[in-house]
């Protein structure tokens, strides 16, 4: 068979294909549409949790980050820093998912200019607040975890009152957790959190 021929052969089943090449081409395609979808779709997912996306709104830009460049979580003496995705975006993949889907309900108060100024998001900051202590309690201060641990605390150097607490809540099954004792420790607590504090 001369090249003649071969092309030949091969535009009748460009033209005509059989079904097991149109099988072939529905597999290959989806399979290239699924990694094309899900490579835009993984981007997008890391996108939001880059720091100039948390503070591309105002509401968030002249409160809460204002406060978080005062912690220790943003200047320290090790330079470690820790951004908004570290502290409210689970790692693994099904609370992280479980954690946008949440969050883009949070996105309503944008839309809607409930929480558009200072003065209305200082109004709903309490009831905020206690979503997010809600949710870092259930999960154990999961996101916490992801920097501290227990094992890696030096209890020596801690004064008294922090070493006690701590060794009561690394007990299993104390049912103490990070976010019991540091509610506040990057954001102001909001008027009436002294009601929710251990």
């Amino acid at each position: 068979m001369n090249i003649k021929q071969t092309l030949k052969k091969w535009g009748q089943v460009l033209r005509s294909p059989s079904a097991k090449y149109s099988m072939l081409a529905l597999l290959g395609g989806g399979f290239i549409a699924g990694i094309i979808f899900w490579g835009g779709f993984n981007t997008g997912m890391e996108a939001t949790n880059k720091m100039e996306f948390c503070v591309s709104c105002h509401e968030m830009r002249d409160t809460v980050y204002e406060e978080y460049k005062l912690s220790v979580h943003y200047s320290n003496r090790t330079g470690v820093r820790a951004i908004c995705s570290d502290c409210h975006v689970p790692k693994d993949w099904v609370h992280k998912m479980k954690r946008k889907i949440q969050a883009s309900g949070e996105l309503w108060g944008k839309i809607t200019g409930s929480i558009d100024t200072k003065e209305k998001f200082e109004a709903k900051r309490l009831e905020l607040a206690k979503h997010e202590w809600a949710r870092m309690k259930a999960s154990d201060s999961r996101e916490c975890r992801n920097c501290h641990s227990f094992e890696g605390m030096d209890t020596e150097v801690q004064d008294p009152s922090a070493k006690t607490k701590h060794a009561q809540a690394a007990k299993p099954g104390s049912g103490k957790t990070c976010i019991d004792c540091h509610k506040g420790i990057t954001h102001e607590l909001p008027a009436g959190a002294e009601d929710f504090m251990e």
